[in-house]
């Protein structure tokens, strides 16, 4: 295993972050696909094994069961809590809260504190913003994640979901107002979709934020040749949505991959994700079953040749975009809200 800095944080992390959305009671959660605690807990020690650090979970994944098969996991199967890096991720506040005035800031450390509960665990080393929330002023996020900074509870803030503009705004205010800045993003990119690489991937090289993105096998497309399928690929109606309209041009790159790891003697997830691993910090990586994580940690010893990586990328035509960036603001946000700190406004 290969490891690197988080962008501008201290955190040392392996080149592959193992996603942990598989992980969790597959009756209590938007997915049908996720595997118990049991196989959760061997595939988590096979990745300790092969050297991954990085995790990635969030409140969200199967009523936070992913949480506690995680926490579990990693308390069980180290001996330092520096042995591991853990990331988890907030949603943003439901109409309910709003309606009663919960605030932004109240919202988080209750969401943190639930996290916290779930892991086992005195704090998380990356706190991620899950998507971005267009009913509450970026200011009162960046407060209440750095008031928890403060608190020791969480060492280090990430965004998911969102565009480059917002991430360059919310770093902006948040250096302003001497708030802890996100240092991360985990956005939607994989060689099937690259979307990210117009503007968020160029910023994020210039600011050195690190970029983790999720989807990198395009949720099992990216790994298996076309006659092969999966409970995932049959059942993950989300999945479906984001890359079906697509996947007849999809498709082409796809067998591409595909020859590229039948030249070389290697698998598919190893060909997507060393040419991902030419473009990123540490791909967010899902595994339901062990040779998921051994293939990936493989792909981390894989060098394609530049003619390799430009044949991969050839074929490539825009995409819409899909899943949460493809959703509309809500009518009921302010287009043009004002955030006020003393006698500056930012628009």
């Amino acid at each position: 295993m290969k490891y690197t800095k988080l962008g501008n944080s201290d955190l040392k992390v392996s080149r592959i972050c193992m996603g942990c959305m598989g992980f969790g009671d597959n009756s209590r959660g938007q997915h049908s696909w996720t595997i118990d605690e049991e196989h959760s807990r061997e595939i988590i020690k096979k990745g300790l094994e092969l050297g991954v650090n990085f995790y990635d979970t969030a409140i969200a994944y199967q009523s936070g069961t992913s949480e506690q098969y995680v926490g579990r996991a990693l308390r069980n199967f180290t001996t330092k809590r520096e042995d591991f890096v853990i990331a988890t991720k907030f949603l943003p506040r439901t109409q309910d809260e709003i309606n009663s005035g919960i605030s932004a800031q109240q919202h988080i450390e209750r969401m943190l504190n639930i996290s916290l509960k779930n892991l086992g665990l005195d704090y998380v080393d990356l706190y991620i913003y899950h998507m971005w929330d267009w009913l509450t002023p970026i200011e009162d996020i960046l407060d209440g994640l750095n008031q928890q900074v403060k608190k020791g509870k969480v060492r280090y803030i990430g965004i998911s979901n969102c565009y480059a503009w917002q991430l360059a705004k919310a770093n902006m205010i948040a250096e302003r107002e001497n708030f802890t800045k996100f240092v991360s993003i985990q956005g939607h990119y994989n060689l099937i979709f690259r979307e990210e690489e117009r503007e968020m991937v160029p910023y994020c090289n210039e600011e050195n934020i690190a970029i983790t993105p999720y989807s990198a096998l395009a949720s099992g497309r990216l790994s298996k040749k076309p006659d092969e399928t999966s409970k995932r690929l049959e059942e993950d109606k989300y999945a479906k949505f984001k890359y079906d309209k697509t996947a007849e041009q999809d498709s082409k790159i796809i067998e591409r991959v595909s020859e590229i790891a039948d030249k070389r003697q290697v698998t598919m997830t190893e060909v997507s994700l060393a040419w991902l691993l030419t473009k990123v910090t540490s791909p967010v990586v899902g595994a339901t079953k062990l040779y998921h994580i051994e293939d990936a940690a493989r792909a981390v010893e894989l060098e394609l040749t530049q003619d390799e990586i430009n044949y991969l990328e050839e074929l490539y035509l825009p995409h819409p975009l899909a899943g949460v960036m493809a959703q509309n603001k809500p009518q009921n946000a302010k287009e043009n809200h004002v955030w006020t700190t003393g006698d500056q406004k930012i628009k």
